[in-house]
C-alpha cells in the first residue's frame, strides 16, 4: 500500500511541473524583482560598450628627451642657438648610454641626394626590436630558461592535513548507525636526480575512531581510537631509457620525443640570445657611423652648392650690370640665363640645407637625443683617406671565426647534435628499478610521554612491522614508431642546420669579397674625384679668364660652375662611401665593436647575488675534492670567445679590464676628456708625401647598455698630415698610400681652420 502511495505522490509532482512549463513556454523570461524599479530600456546601459576604445591604466613617465624637444630646424627656422662639435667616438658612446631599446635605421636610406625615409620600426613592429633586457629574458624564462630547466632537479615538498567525519545509518539491531572520525596529515619530500632517479621519503599519520564496541574477541577493537603512522623511503631508477647524466642534461626528466628542455639546451638558447644581443649592438654602432658620416657629407654638400650659388649670383650681378651699362656682353638672353642658373643653384642650396637638418635629426635619433634642443650637431672628425691594405686569407679566416651570425648558427648545430643524442635514447625500452622500505607503527596514542610501546611512534621505532618492495617495471612499445620518427626528425634538423651553416659561410665569403671590391672601388673613386675636383677648379679659372678676354661664351662659364659644384659633391660622397665601406667590412667580419673599442660584459648584480656567491664559494672550499670524471658529460663549449683579439684572456684590451662594481653600486661613466687629442683636424692632403702622427688617448669610459657595454679608448690614433712641399713627377691630388689606423679617429678639439666655411648657415 505504501508503494502505491509513493507512486501517486510522484505522478502529482510531475504533472505540476508540466503545467508550470506549459504556462511559461520555452521563450527566455526576465527575472521578477520584488520592490524593483527597473523600467524602460535597461539594456541601453550595455549597448555600444563592449568595443569602446579606452586608455590603459598604465603610468609610464614620458622621457625628458620627448618633453624637452623644441620646434625643429626648417628653412623658415634655420638658425641654431649654438653648434655642438661632436666626434664619432662621443656619438657612439652617447648612443650606447641611451639604448635600453636598440634603435635601428633600417627604414632610412642614405644616398647622394640625401636622407630618405624616417625611423619607424619601433612604432610599426615593437616586438621585433632588440633591447638590453633580451638576454635576461631568455635566461629567466619560466618555461624554457636555464633556471626553469634546473628547477626539475629541485626537491619538492608535498603535505596534506584533513579531518573527515562520516555518519551513516545501518540496517542492524544494536548498532543503528556507523560513525567514524578520521584525521590525516602526511609529509613527502621528493627529488629527481641528474641520473634520472627519483627518490622520496614520506611520513603518514592517521587517527581513527568509530562507534563499534571494544572487546577481547578476535574481531573486536583493542582501543576506542587508534593512531597509525609510517615512514617510507624509496627510489625509482631508470635502467635503459631515461637514464644517464648526459640525457637528463639534454632533455630533462620526463621528456618526450621531440620536446627537449634540459639545462644544456636552455644554456645554448641563452648563448644564442647573447649572439643576438651582440648583433643588435653591432648594428647600432654601424647605424651611428652611417648617420655621422652622412651628416658630414650633408655639410660639405651644402657648402658645395652654396659655393656654386654664390658664383652664379656673382655672374648674374656682373651680367646685369653690363646690361644696365649697355655693354655688348650684357644681353637680355645672357642676363636671363645667368639668373636661371642662380635660381637653380639656390633651389639646390635650399634642398641641401633641409637635407642637412634631416641628417642631423637622424643622428640625434640613433643617439637617443631630443629631436631638437636648439643646438646643431657638427661633425669634427675627418674621414679616413689612407688606403686600407688587407690580406684576403686573413680577413676571410677572421670573418669565419668572429662572425656572430656563424657563432649563433654553430650553437644551433650543437643544440641539434645534442637533441639527436636524446632522441636515440628513446629507442631503448623503458625499464625502471623500483625499491622502497616502510616502517609501520600503531598505538592508542600518537606519542606517549612515558615512552610506552602502545603509542604509534614508539611502535614504529621498535621496527617490529616493516614492508619493503624490490622489483622492475617496464614498458616497450611495439615498433617504436613515434621514437623512430623522433630520431629521423632530429637527423633532418641536424642536417638542415649544418647545411644552413655551410651556406652562411658561403654567403659571408661573398659579402667579404664584395666589401673588398667596394673598398677598392671607393678608394679609387676618391682619388679620381679629387683629381676631377682640382681639374674643375682649374677649368673655372680658365673659362672665366677666356670669358673676360671675349674668347668664350657665358654658357661655358655657367657650365663650368655647375661641373665644379658636382665634382666637389661627388668627391665628398666618394670619401664618405670609402669610410662606410671600411665600416661595412668590419661589420661583416665581426670586428666592428672591437674597432670602436666596445665590449660586452655583465652589469652589477643585486646584493643578494653577491651574498649567495660568497656562501657557495665558502661551501666549495670547505668540501673535499672527489674525482667524478667518469660521470662528466661530453664537451659542449670549446673556450671563451675573445671580444678583443689582441686583448687579455677575458677579452678586454691589454692593460684594461672591466671595472669591478661593489654590491649595489651604480656604474656612472665619466665625462669625455679632450686631453691628448690633435689640436687641428687634418684636411685631405694634395700630395703623396705624408706622414702618420700617432697620439695616445688616455680616456676610459664605460657606458651601461643593459649588460655593461664598455666603450674604452686606448688604441693608437692616426691622423694623416700632409708634408711640406711636393715630389716632382707625382700626380697632383693623389691620396697618400698610408695604412689606416686600427681604430677610428678620436674626437678632436674644435678650432680648425676648416670651420671657416661651416661656421654659419647661408642666409637665403
Amino acid at each position: 500500500m505504501s508503494f502505491f502511495k509513493q507512486t501517486r505522490t510522484a505522478l502529482v509532482f510531475v504533472l505540476m511541473v508540466v503545467c508550470v512549463s506549459s504556462h511559461l513556454g520555452c521563450s527566455p523570461q526576465q527575472h521578477l524583482y520584488l520592490g524593483g524599479n527597473a523600467k524602460g530600456h535597461v539594456g541601453s546601459q550595455y549597448i555600444d560598450k563592449g568595443l569602446r576604445i579606452d586608455y590603459a591604466d598604465a603610468e609610464v613617465p614620458t622621457s625628458p628627451e620627448v618633453c624637452g624637444a623644441i620646434s625643429p630646424f626648417t628653412l623658415q627656422n634655420p638658425n641654431p642657438t649654438s653648434y655642438w662639435d661632436l666626434g664619432l667616438e662621443e656619438s657612439i658612446q652617447t648612443a650606447l648610454q641611451n639604448s635600453k631599446v636598440i634603435r635601428s635605421l633600417n627604414t632610412v636610406s642614405f644616398s647622394k641626394a640625401g636622407v630618405a625615409g624616417v625611423p619607424g620600426a619601433l612604432l610599426s613592429n615593437p616586438l621585433s626590436v632588440g633591447t638590453v633586457y633580451d638576454p635576461a629574458l631568455v635566461e629567466s624564462d619560466p618555461r624554457y630558461g636555464v633556471e626553469a630547466a634546473l628547477s626539475v632537479f629541485d626537491a619538492q615538498y608535498n603535505g596534506y592535513a584533513g579531518w573527515t567525519k562520516n555518519d551513516q545509518r545501518l540496517n542492524r539491531y544494536g548498532l543503528p548507525s556507523s560513525q567514524t572520525d578520521t584525521f590525516q596529515f602526511n609529509n613527502t619530500v621528493q627529488k629527481t636526480n641528474i641520473t634520472g632517479a627519483t627518490t622520496y621519503i614520506t611520513n603518514g599519520n592517521t587517527y581513527n575512531w568509530d562507534n563499534s564496541p571494544t572487546g577481547t574477541g578476535p574481531t573486536d577493537k583493542q582501543w576506542p581510537s587508534s593512531w597509525s603512522t609510517y615512514i617510507e623511503a624509496g627510489i625509482t631508477q631508470p635502467l635503459l631509457q631515461g637514464t644517464g647524466m648526459q640525457f637528463n642534461r639534454i632533455a630533462g626528466p620526463g621528456a618526450t620525443p621531440g620536446f627537449y628542455n634540459g639545462a644544456l639546451i636552455a644554456r645554448i638558447s641563452a648563448d644564442m640570445s647573447l649572439a643576438d644581443f651582440e648583433m643588435n649592438a653591432r648594428s647600432l654602432v654601424a647605424d651611428v657611423e652611417k648617420a655621422y658620416w652622412n651628416l658630414y657629407y650633408a655639410y660639405h654638400y651644402l657648402e658645395s652648392v652654396k659655393a656654386g650659388r654664390d658664383s652664379a649670383l656673382q655672374t648674374w650681378q656682373q651680367i646685369h650690370a653690363m646690361l644696365i651699362a649697355g655693354h655688348s656682353k650684357g644681353t637680355a638672353q645672357a642676363e636671363a640665363q645667368s639668373r636661371q642658373t642662380y635660381y637653380s643653384f639656390r633651389s639646390q642650396t635650399e634642398l641641401a640645407q633641409s637635407n642637412l637638418f634631416k641628417s642631423e635629426n637622424t643622428l640625434r635619433y640613433i643617439m637617443g637625443l631630443a629631436a631638437t634642443d636648439g643646438r646643431l650637431i657638427r661633425p669634427i672628425d675627418e674621414p679616413t683617406v689612407a688606403p686600407l691594405q688587407l690580406d684576403w686569407d686573413s680577413v676571410l679566416c677572421e670573418a669565419l671565426l668572429r662572425s656572430p651570425e656563424l657563432r649563433k648558427q654553430k650553437w644551433d648545430v650543437k643544440s641539434k647534435e645534442l637533441q639527436l643524442i636524446a632522441a636515440k635514447n628513446f629507442l631503448l625500452p623503458r625499464f625502471d628499478l623500483i625499491a622502497n622500505y616502510r616502517w609501520n607503527g600503531m598505538g592508542e596514542y600518537l606519542i606517549e610521554p612515558q615512552g610506552s610501546r602502545e603509542n604509534a611512534y614508539g611502535n614504529l621505532v621498535g621496527g617490529d612491522h616493516a614492508d619493503w618492495t624490490l622489483g622492475i617495471q617496464g614498458s616497450v612499445p611495439f615498433g617504436f614508431r613515434k621514437e623512430l620518427a623522433g630520431v629521423r626528425n632530429a637527423q633532418l634538423l641536424l642536417a638542415k642546420s649544418r647545411a644552413i651553416l655551410q651556406e652562411q659561410e658561403l654567403e659571408l665569403s661573398h659579402q667579404i669579397a664584395d666589401s673588398f671590391r667596394e673598398l677598392s672601388q671607393n678608394y679609387t673613386q676618391s682619388r679620381t674625384q679629387l683629381n676631377r675636383r682640382i681639374a674643375s677648379e682649374a677649368e673655372v679659372q680658365a673659362v672665366r679668364a677666356s670669358y673676360d678676354a671675349g674668347t668664350t661664351t657665358l654658357d661655358q662659364v655657367l657650365e663650368a660652375l655647375r661641373r665644379l659644384a658636382e665634382a666637389e659633391t661627388d668627391y665628398y660622397r666618394a670619401m664618405v662611401d670609402y669610410n662606410l665601406s671600411i665600416m661595412t667590412l668590419h661589420y661583416r667580419k665581426g670586428s666592428l665593436l672591437e674597432c670602436n673599442n666596445v665590449g660586452l660584459s655583465e652589469g652589477p648584480w643585486p646584493n643578494k647575488a653577491y651574498f649567495d656567491a660568497t656562501k657557495q664559494a665558502r661551501k666549495r672550499q670547505a668540501g673535499h675534492y672527489m674525482d667524478y670524471g667518469f660521470t662528466r658529460p661530453n664537451v659542449v663549449s670549446r673556450q671563451q670567445y675573445r671580444q678583443f683579439q689582441n686583448g687579455s684572456a677575458y677579452g678586454w684590451p691589454e692593460g684594461r679590464q672591466a671595472v669591478p662594481v661593489a654590491p649595489g653600486q651604480e656604474v656612472i661613466p665619466p665625462a669625455p676628456s679632450i686631453e691628448n687629442r690633435p689640436m687641428e683636424a687634418p684636411r685631405l692632403p694634395a700630395t703623396t708625401n705624408s706622414k702618420v702622427i700617432e697620439t695616445q688617448s688616455t680616456q676610459s669610459t664605460q657606458p651601461t647598455i643593459g649588460a655593461k657595454i664598455g666603450a674604452t679608448t686606448g688604441a693608437k690614433i692616426g691622423a694623416v698630415v700632409p708634408a711640406v712641399g711636393s715630389t716632382a713627377g707625382n700626380d697632383v691630388g693623389v691620396i697618400p698610400a698610408t695604412a689606416r689606423p686600427v681604430s677610428y679617429t678620436a674626437p678632436q678639439a674644435t678650432g680648425s681652420n676648416r670651420y671657416v666655411r661651416l661656421a654659419s648657415l647661408p642666409e637665403l
